[in-house]
C-alpha cells in the first residue's frame, strides 16, 4: 500500500477514535478504563502518521 494511501486510512481510523471518545465522554456512566484504551489506540495511530509522514 503506497504511503499516502496508508496516511488516508489512518486518518480516518484516527477521526473515528476521536468521535467515539467524544460520544463516549458525553455519558455520565463512561468507563474510564475502556477511555484510557481508547485514547491509547488514538495515541498510536497518531505516532504512526506522523511516522509515515516524516518518511514521505
Amino acid at each position: 500500500m503506497p504511503a499516502e494511501a496508508r496516511i488516508r486510512e489512518l486518518d480516518q481510523r484516527h477521526t473515528q477514535l476521536e468521535s467515539r471518545i467524544e460520544r463516549e465522554l458525553k455519558h455520565p456512566s463512561a468507563d474510564t478504563l475502556h477511555l484510557a484504551e481508547l485514547k491509547r489506540q488514538k495515541l498510536r495511530l497518531k505516532e504512526e502518521i506522523e511516522t509515515l509522514r516524516r518518511r514521505h
